[in-house]
């Protein structure tokens, strides 16, 4: 019957097929199994089989679609295998993966949070804010107006064509901000990098970063910020560390003062570091100017209160004996990886 030969003339066209591109395999695929494939419209002939003949015919017409199947499945399978190894070569993707080697925690993070967990135990709470503040908050509101000459120990970097909105100097801006924004009792510390325009060296850079602290009640006395600090030397330096107030000068505290941890003489990092003194500075603290508190909106006559700032990349530099701050900044690899043990 000529339905018959049909079949088998598709059957032989099958088998013949020669596959050895993508191409070709798609040009197969829409021959055969497409939407309008020839072995559709051989089963569309059914009506004119005879009854007797429907059955075989069926299984036939089913034989068919069952060889272009395979014939494709197989096909597509080698052209994977093709482009795999086009892919990756003489790579073996059945071999065991290469361990993935550990990250590690970023010196300065390492030390901020080591600041932060010593504060949070006696009642200090995290505050954050904004990097790119205005010159109210980051410099008037902390009694450093226009014409102070206290500006000019901050070379600041102000956004182009702006005389007003700058990258903070310092992370007191967050105080000001809180301050402006609840009333006392205020505990809190301001982790964050602060930007000033200075030259870049061995010692200094022109991002950095601090952790502030700021203590707002009544009856605050200098007595309480003494053994705030205290404490927080002895749980970052060790517990017989001892310190030193020396009297100072910041517009947004009065009395000022700067706070010298005692390092030794013993070793020669520890000379290097003080510079044959023993002491090594650490941060600048003191009483919260009452101009502050008024231009903040808080009784100055009801409430008084204690700020402090901290460098944190010195204490990194003292507590990892790193010889240059540039070093914390350029994300070498093989500096960091040193610090994968402390995770």
């Amino acid at each position: 019957m000529e339905v018959f030969d049909k079949i088998d003339s598709i059957a032989a066209s099958i088998e013949k097929y020669s596959i050895s591109s993508a191409a070709e395999l798609e040009a197969f695929r829409i021959q055969f199994l497409g939407s309008k494939n020839e072995i559709k419209d051989v089963f569309g002939e059914i009506k004119s089989v005879p009854n007797e003949q429907k059955k075989e015919f069926g299984q036939r017409v089913n034989a068919l679609k069952s060889a272009a199947e395979e014939k494709f499945a197989k096909a597509q399978e080698q052209m994977q295998s093709l482009l795999n190894k086009a892919s990756f070569g003489d790579l073996d993707l059945s071999a065991p993966a290469s361990d993935l080697q550990l990250g590690s925690r970023h010196p300065i993070s390492i030390v901020m949070n080591r600041m932060i967990d010593i504060f949070a135990r006696i009642g200090f709470v995290v505050a954050e804010e904004r990097e790119i503040e205005d010159d109210w908050h980051n410099f008037t509101a902390m009694n450093t107006p226009e014409d102070h000459p206290a500006r000019d120990m901050q070379d600041t970097f102000y956004l182009k064509d702006s005389t007003i909105n700058l990258l903070r100097t310092h992370t007191s801006s967050v105080q000001s901000r809180v301050m402006t924004s609840q009333q006392p009792p205020i505990r809190i510390i301001a982790p964050g990098r602060v930007y000033r325009n200075e030259t870049i060296s061995a010692r200094s850079h022109c991002q950095f970063h601090q952790v502030e602290g700021l203590y707002i009640d009544k009856k605050v006395s200098f007595a309480d910020m003494k053994q705030t600090l205290l404490y927080f030397a002895r749980e970052m330096y060790g517990e017989k560390t001892e310190i030193r107030l020396r009297p100072s000068f910041f517009p947004f505290t009065e009395p000022s003062a700067e706070m010298d941890v005692w390092l030794g003489m013993e070793t020669e990092s520890a000379r290097r570091l003080t510079k044959g003194t023993g002491w090594l500075e650490v941060l600048g603290c003191g009483m919260v100017d009452p101009q502050v508190l008024t231009n903040c909106g808080i009784d100055a006559n009801e409430y008084s209160g204690y700020a402090f700032g901290i460098g944190i990349e010195r204490s990194a530099m003292q507590m990892f004996n790193i010889n240059d701050i540039r070093l914390i900044f350029e994300n070498d690899v093989r500096f960091l990886r040193q610090f994968s043990s402390l995770i």
